[in-house]
């Protein structure tokens, strides 16, 4: 669907507590969220305002934001 939000928080509900205390605890685990939560922003904004770009592009981007949440999911499940 387009817009539709992937942030880790709606993706993984019953992992909350565990994402905000590795948002601030961990470094590394941060810098991967602020990645993530950009490139997601990114591709919402292209799909909601239907701005011209390539197919291929709009889909490198959604893999790179699926090898991102990977990822982060591997961390809170590590």
């Amino acid at each position: 669907m387009l817009g539709e939000p992937h942030n880790l928080l709606h993706e993984f509900p019953e992992l909350e507590g565990k994402i905000e205390g590795l948002r601030a605890s961990n470094p590394d685990f941060a810098h991967l969220m602020n990645d993530y939560d950009d490139l997601d922003a990114r591709v919402r904004q292209l799909e909601e305002l239907g701005i011209p770009v390539a197919d291929e592009t709009i889909e490198e981007l959604k893999k790179e934001r699926l090898v991102l949440k990977d990822r982060l999911y591997r961390i809170l499940r590590g």
